[in-house]
């Protein structure tokens, strides 16, 4: 089969990533996994990726991040026929048309499996390990904050690797332990820059803003770094 126009999985990561900065080669595998994307193959086996694939994987993408959609429903819609601007365009309609407003909103933890595919057992296991906190209602209602919904849908895909809610509370220990480093760390940057914490300007809180995710974003590479220098040697140690 010629390739010309086909990108391999890498490469059609690295060319969404922009967009996407969540995304992955393991998220891609995923998503394939799911039934929702069928790239072609190479005699040897390597995924060839046509311009329709990664229209479709960008529609994905989308539904998600944009419109709460768990992926049962994004698969439903997709291969029922209905193009990408009709379903970007198109408001899931559990979660309502405004996306800004689902994410000031709180929900009741019983709609969890109709608006983000995920059971409620899991969104309590999530709030027991410290990951999300719920709130009550003056019902006694359980309720999940709309600004968690892009970090439950996150750990629900982690489940495909069997990264459960109980090993995500060392995530909640070290950004507890972490954010004080954070903290001095903005200091120093409000010193640095005449001491702009003192002025609680719209400038001000996105320059703050700024700082932050970059500091994440950097934190992140050495973390990332570190992590696979120890699997590799893990792995070397098992291969002696």
């Amino acid at each position: 089969m010629p390739d010309a126009g086909y990108l391999t999985i890498g490469k059609v990561v690295k060319r969404l990533q922009g967009q996407y900065p969540d995304l992955s080669i393991s998220k891609v595998r995923y998503l394939e996994d799911e039934g929702l994307l069928n790239p072609s193959r190479t005699p040897s086996g390597y995924r060839l990726y046509s311009q329709k694939d990664v229209h479709r994987l960008e529609t994905i993408l989308y539904l998600q991040k944009n419109r709460f959609m768990p992926l049962s429903v994004i698969k439903q819609q997709l291969d029922g026929g209905e193009g990408h601007a009709d379903l970007a365009q198109a408001p899931y309609p559990n979660v309502g048309e405004d996306d800004e407003e689902v994410r000031q909103k709180f929900h009741p933890i019983d709609r969890m499996p109709e608006l983000l595919g995920v059971p409620v057992s899991f969104v309590r296991q999530l709030s027991e390990a410290g990951v999300i906190q719920l709130r009550e209602s003056p019902h006694g209602r359980s309720l999940v904050d709309g600004k968690d919904f892009q970090l439950i849908r996150t750990c629900g895909e982690l489940r495909h690797f069997g990264i459960g809610p109980k090993n995500l509370r060392q995530y909640v220990t070290a950004a507890n332990r972490e954010s004080a480093m954070f903290e001095q760390a903005l200091v120093v940057f409000a010193k640095k820059g005449g001491g702009v914490e003192m002025e609680r300007t719209e400038e001000n809180r996105q320059q703050f803003g700024q700082a932050l995710s970059e500091m994440l974003a950097l934190t992140g590479q050495v973390r990332d770094t570190l992590i696979r220098r120890q699997i590799s040697k893990t792995f070397s140690e098992m291969e002696e």
